[in-house]
């Protein structure tokens, strides 16, 4: 079988960051790698959960949303997926990642969607958590360039 190309980046030097992951026609899917892989570094299936919750609902919300596609977890539980249409432009999609952890970090209050009614795990939810990636990521983020967004060879 053909190998995906995500599986053809070397995970031995892929560090935290915002990476664009590969363009399939009009979408771009962009690599929010949260952790380094294959180090025993993963995150927790709450954290990730509760994350998911809060950066969908965000980017939902914004002027925008028509533009985003999709934002979910990695299998492996290093990062998440972010899918946008390829009119918005890569410092744009910086910007918004940037601004979406930010709203991670600080967030408080109920989980958006997380009510049994709403989700289908509702109990596996950690905020505490999801806030301490947000604001590491954050701060991973701060001045990531268009430049940055290149995977390491």
């Amino acid at each position: 079988m053909k190998q995906i190309a995500s599986f053809t980046i070397n995970h031995d030097v892929l560090k935290p960051g915002l990476y664009t992951s590969r363009i399939d026609g009009d979408v771009v899917t962009y690599d929010i790698r949260t952790a380094y892989p294959n180090s025993g570094e993963c995150l927790d299936n709450d954290e990730l959960h509760t994350v998911e919750h809060l950066f969908a609902t965000y980017v939902r919300n914004l002027s925008c949303s028509d533009e985003v596609v999709y934002f979910g977890p990695m299998g492996c539980r290093t990062g998440f997926y972010f899918l946008v249409r390829d009119s918005m432009t890569p410092e744009k999609v910086i910007k918004i990642v940037q601004e979406t952890m930010g709203f991670v970090a600080g967030f408080e209050g109920e989980i958006p969607g997380a009510k049994p009614i709403e989700c289908g795990n509702a109990a596996d939810h950690n905020l505490a958590k999801a806030k301490k990636l947000g604001e590491r990521m954050s701060g991973v983020l701060r001045d990531w360039t268009v430049q940055k967004l290149e995977y390491e060879k």
